[in-house]
C-alpha cells in the first residue's frame, strides 16, 4: 500500500543516482502539472531550496529514518540540510509556543476587562514598524555602459535577487527581427569591447543567466555585460563570481535559482558528465524549468548528452537550444568566437544579442545533436593538426634545423595562420599558458574518435593524436594550453 503524506510533513526525498535528502512536503505551484504515473508528491529540499515532484515510493518519513540517513551521508551540504531542518523544526515549535502564549494573554485581558476596563486612546492607529532589509553583497546597483545610453536600461535593478525575481516582468513573445540565416555574419564582426561593436548591439530585453565562468565562460560573460545585457551569474568556484557582481552581475546561488529567477540562461561547462550534473543534480538547471524557460548549453558534449537534456528541459515545459562554441580563451575575450547551434530555431533568433556579444559569427545546424557532430568533428581536426605541428617542430630541432626558421616559414605558407603563429611561439618560449586547455582537447579526441566508433567511421589520425595527448597528461600537462603536447617530443 502507498504511503501518505500531508502538506507540510517532513520527509527524506531521492532523486535519481542521489542520495536521500531531507525536505517537506509542500504545495505545488499552479503551473507544475502533476506528471502521469506513479503517486507523486511536490517536495521542497531543505538546504538546496530545490523542488521537484518526487514518487512516492521515493519518500520516507523523515523522524524515523533519520538515524539511519544520517549514518549514510556526512558531507557538509547534507550537514547543512540539516542544520535547516533543525531550524525549521525549532520555528514551528516557537511559533506554536507563541500562539498558546497569545491565547492565554487574550484570556487574561477578559479577565481583566471584567474588573478594570480600560478606555482605548482617542486618536489613529499606530502602525506597525516597518523594517528594512540591508543590501547584500551581491547587491549591486546596474552599471551605464558606454556608448548610447538610451539602448540601454537605466533604472536600477532590486538589491537581491529574489527581490529582482519578483519585479520579472513577463517577456515579449515576439521574436527579434533581426533573423541571423545559416553561415551568415552577424552584425556586429569586431570584438565585442569596441565602441563600434557596443554600438551596434541592442541588448535584448530580458534576464540572460550564465552558469559556468571557466577559460571560456569569464570572457563570455564580461562581454555579454559589456553590451548592457542583464546578466546573473553562478559558478561552482563562487570567489569567480566577485569581479563579475563588481562588473553589475546579479549573484545567483545555485544553478536552479538563476533559471528560476532568468528568461534566458546559458551554459559553458567543461564536460558531458559535469553538464549532465548541472541539469540533473541537486539545485540544478531542471529544478529551474518552468514552462517557457529557456536553456543554452554552450558547452562540447557528445550527441548523445545533447539529446538527454534536450528531453529532460522540454518535458518540463521549458525550451532548449545547444550551441557549442569554436574558438579559444583570446577569442572569448574579444567577441570572436563562432557559435554553432541546433534546437529550437525561435531561441536561436531570441538569443541574438547575446551571440552578437560572444562571437563574430553564428551557425545555425538543424536538430539537436548536430552541433555537437559539428563540434566534435572540429576539435577533431584542431587537435590532430596540433599534434602534427609539435611533431613538426620536434622533428626540425632533431634535424638540427632552427625552430623560429620553421615558424616563419610555416607562417608566410599555405598553412600560415595565427593558430600556427601562437602555438608555434608558445613551443619556442615553453609558454603554455592556457588558451585552449590540453585536457579539452583530449576530452574532444575521445568524444569523436566514439563517435566515429558508433557510426562505423575509420578515425586513425585522431586516434593517434589522442594517444599524444593522452601522454601529455600524463606528465602533467593537463591544465597547460594544447601546445604542451609537444613535451611527448621532448
Amino acid at each position: 500500500m502507498a504511503a501518505h503524506f500531508k502538506i507540510g510533513e517532513l520527509v527524506w526525498g531521492k532523486m535519481g543516482k542521489y542520495p536521500p535528502w531531507p525536505g517537506k512536503i509542500v504545495k505545488p505551484p499552479k503551473d507544475m502539472k502533476k506528471p502521469k504515473g506513479k503517486p507523486c508528491y511536490f517536495v521542497k529540499f531543505f538546504g538546496t531550496e530545490d523542488h521537484a515532484w518526487i514518487k512516492v515510493d521515493q519518500l520516507k518519513p523523515f523522524q524515523p529514518h533519520k538515524e539511519d540517513m544520517v549514518k549514510a551521508n556526512k558531507s557538509k551540504r547534507f550537514l547543512q540540510a540539516l542544520d535547516a531542518v533543525e531550524e525549521f523544526i525549532n520555528k514551528k515549535k516557537a511559533a506554536a509556543s507563541g500562539e498558546t502564549a497569545k491565547r492565554g494573554k487574550k484570556e487574561e485581558q477578559k479577565e481583566d476587562k471584567n474588573v478594570t476596563p480600560k478606555k482605548s486612546p482617542a486618536g489613529k492607529k499606530v502602525p506597525e514598524a516597518l523594517t528594512t532589509t540591508a543590501i547584500g553583497p551581491a547587491a549591486i546597483i546596474k552599471r551605464t555602459p558606454s556608448g548610447s545610453a538610451s539602448s540601454f536600461h537605466a533604472a536600477p535593478p532590486p538589491s537581491t535577487l529574489q527581490a529582482a525575481c519578483a519585479h520579472l516582468t513577463t517577456a515579449s513573445e515576439t521574436g527579434v527581427t533581426n533573423h541571423v540565416t545559416l553561415g551568415m555574419p552577424l552584425a556586429s564582426v569586431q570584438a565585442a569591447d569596441t565602441t563600434a561593436a557596443n554600438g551596434n548591439i541592442t541588448p535584448i530585453d530580458k534576464r540572460i543567466g550564465f552558469l559556468g565562468l571557466g577559460l571560456m565562460g569569464c570572457g563570455m560573460v564580461q562581454n555579454l555585460l559589456k553590451t548592457g545585457h542583464n546578466v546573473t551569474v553562478w559558478s561552482r568556484t563562487a570567489s569567480k563570481c566577485d569581479i563579475f557582481v563588481q562588473d553589475g552581475a546579479y549573484l545567483g546561488r545555485t544553478p536552479a535559482e538563476v533559471v528560476s529567477c532568468c528568461d534566458i540562461t546559458l551554459a559553458c561547462i567543461a564536460d558531458p558528465a559535469a553538464a549532465k550534473d548541472l541539469v540533473l543534480g541537486p539545485s540544478g538547471v531542471l529544478q529551474g524549468i518552468r514552462p517557457g524557460k529557456c536553456y543554452v548549453d554552450m558547452s562540447t558534449v557528445d550527441p548523445e548528452t545533447a539529446v538527454d537534456i534536450s528531453e529532460a528541459v522540454t518535458l518540463r515545459g521549458g525550451r532548449y537550444l545547444e550551441a557549442p562554441v569554436s574558438g579559444n580563451k583570446r577569442l572569448s575575450e574579444d567577441g570572436g568566437l563562432l557559435v554553432l547551434a541546433a534546437g529550437d530555431r525561435a531561441l536561436y533568433d531570441e538569443c541574438n544579442s547575446c551571440f552578437q556579444a560572444i562571437c563574430r559569427r553564428a551557425f545555425y545546424l538543424g536538430e539537436v545533436g548536430s552541433a555537437a557532430r559539428m563540434a566534435l568533428v572540429v576539435n577533431m581536426i584542431l587537435g590532430s593538426f596540433m599534434t602534427s605541428l609539435a611533431e613538426g617542430f620536434s622533428l626540425a630541432q632533431r634535424c638540427g634545423l632552427s625552430q623560429q626558421t620553421l615558424l616563419d616559414v610555416l607562417s608566410l605558407g599555405p598553412i600560415g595562420s595565427s593558430l600556427v603563429e601562437q602555438k608555434g611561439l608558445g613551443i619556442l618560449q615553453g609558454d603554455y599558458e592556457p588558451n585552449s586547455s590540453l585536457k579539452h582537447v583530449q576530452k574532444d579526441l575521445r568524444l569523436a574518435i566514439a563517435m566515429g566508433d558508433m557510426l562505423h567511421q575509420q578515425t586513425p589520425v585522431a586516434a593517434a593524436a589522442n594517444e599524444m595527448f593522452k601522454k601529455a597528461k600524463s606528465l602533467d600537462q593537463s591544465e597547460n594550453d594544447m601546445a604542451a603536447v609537444y613535451r611527448v617530443y621532448e
